[in-house]
């Protein structure tokens, strides 16, 4: 696969440009990460090289001077939020991340609920948190908040909020998902902290819009096919233009909340230390795009997954039509067209054929792998099938899981589990192939061939199956659907 971003110069430069950054401050900066510490995969996908973990690995360069401040509203804890990509509550989801750094060596020092009014699920949760020896603070509705400066920046605004006890000089502020209450939590600090006769600093780590590169560019472009459902925009930066001249990107919601937080930072310090949202962040990463049209291919593909997944998800009734016609803007925008993905083609020519549903898969040298529907196998299972078979040179024609060893499990999904649908799922598949392994040298080749579906492209003419889609996404495939039903 080519490689389009150097991401060892990138945790360089970006480690460097936040101890810069807390050097401006009383050495103490509240950091607000935006986006995924890490299973960033989106950007992992249109900047080829970059790792889906690069914001923990730099946090882990910088392990001895950080500490984790986990962010969570309590609104959200009461509502059982659930995290779409990971289909788990935010609750949960905090726990899971706190285990995560923790195991990386991260020093993780308190959680904040926001929007607390004594929730009963948060107060349960905080009791949670607090047995495994984390302190947890409050912090509460403003009234007003965010236009009424004058009163947010008092005793009775910010003031009332718990102060989250920190030690060491880079903060790093983070949640499980947006309107968390971040921001607020670092403006928070930040007034706290001015009370304390500490100046501290804040800045805001986002990856996307990256802000020095062109407003159309297919990166920033595949930012907002990616945030579709949150309506977002990607606008010129009008506070950096009148400062500087210079022409910089950041997204509406920033652009229109910088007013409010320079009135902020003026009632806390009395004077405020950035001219523009392009100032507050921090982040490095256009720097270090090495290939400019390996990067702008890798997007433009990641604007047809991401118009796939809007009209499946509006098929399902999980996304709003207004998601899919933003994207074919963007889409006419890049004068893209489904067909550019190149297992798209291939995979409706193969249903076309069979008279059933088919699927095709894109191994990392290009070649298309297909497979159809028949008694034994559906098409994701026999597409899986091919393919290993292919990266293991194993002769087309044999076969690598005979009947016997399926019949027994099509007559357990069958028989005593209720199953309709006698044909086996990819991880069926996948555990008969393990079970054949054990005897057979052929099917053990296959299966050690699975780490190199890392990265590969898979297209389904109908909609997968829930089970479908785990399999494909834990070997780390990209995947789409026509938005049809078996």
């Amino acid at each position: 696969m080519n490689i389009g971003f150097d991401n060892e110069k990138y945790l360089k430069m970006q480690s460097e440009h936040i101890m810069d950054r807390i050097e401006k401050f009383d050495n103490k900066l509240y950091l607000e990460f935006g986006g995924k510490l890490f299973d960033d995969f989106h950007a992992a996908r249109v900047l080829p090289g970059f790792a889906a973990d690069s914001k923990l690995q730099l946090l882990m360069k910088l392990a001895n001077q950080a500490e984790i401040v986990m962010v969570v509203s309590a609104d959200d804890i009461e509502k059982n939020k659930v995290r779409a990509d990971l289909g788990i509550t935010y609750d949960n989801d905090v726990i899971r991340l706190i285990n995560e750094f923790r195991s990386r060596g991260l020093y993780v020092g308190s959680v904040v609920l926001t929007k607390y009014s004594e929730q009963r699920s948060a107060v349960l949760f905080q009791k949670r948190l607090e047995n495994i020896g984390l302190k947890v603070y409050h912090h509460y509705l403003i009234p007003g908040y965010p236009t009424n400066v004058e009163y947010i920046v008092s005793d009775e605004g910010y003031g009332k909020n718990d102060y989250i006890e920190t030690t060491r000089p880079l903060v790093a502020i983070t949640a499980p998902g947006p309107g968390s209450g971040k921001m607020s939590t670092c403006l928070s600090q930040l007034y706290h902290e001015h009370k304390r006769g500490i100046c501290a600093g804040y800045a805001k780590y986002e990856t996307f819009p990256i802000w020095n590169l062109p407003l159309d560019h297919p990166v920033n472009l595949a930012y907002e096919a990616a945030t579709a459902d949150l309506n977002d925009m990607n606008m010129i930066d009008p506070y950096h233009m009148k400062t500087y001249g210079i022409t910089t990107v950041n997204y509406n919601r920033d652009v229109e909340i910088f007013p409010v937080l320079n009135a902020m930072f003026m009632k806390i310090y009395g004077e405020s230390p950035y001219a523009s949202p392009t100032d507050m962040g921090v982040n490095m990463v256009g720097n270090c795009i090495t290939d400019d049209d390996i990067c702008r291919e890798a997007s433009r593909q990641e604007i047809i997954r991401r118009y796939y997944s809007a009209i499946t998800g509006v098929a399902k009734g999980k996304n709003e039509p207004t998601e899919v016609n933003k994207i074919k803007l963007l889409m006419s925008q890049e004068n893209l067209v489904v067909e550019e993905r190149t297992t798209v083609t291939p995979a409706l020519e193969r249903a076309e054929k069979t008279g059933g549903p088919a699927a095709a898969i894109e191994l990392a040298d290009g070649t298309i792998v297909t497979g159809k529907t028949g008694d034994l196998l559906g098409a994701s299972s026999a597409a899986l099938l091919n393919a290993l078979k292919i990266l293991a040179g194993i002769d087309h024609e044999l076969a690598i899981l005979s009947p016997k060893a399926i019949e027994p499990i099509q007559e357990l999904k069958t028989r005593y589990l209720g199953s309709k649908n006698p044909r086996l799922h990819t991880d069926e598949v996948l555990i008969a192939l393990s079970a054949t392994a054990a005897d057979n040298e052929i099917a053990a080749l296959a299966l050690q061939q699975l780490p190199k579906l890392k990265g590969c492209q898979v297209h389904s003419t109908v909609m997968l199956s829930s089970v479908d889609e785990k399999t494909f996404k834990k070997l780390e495939c990209d995947i789409t659907c026509e938005p049809k039903t078996e």
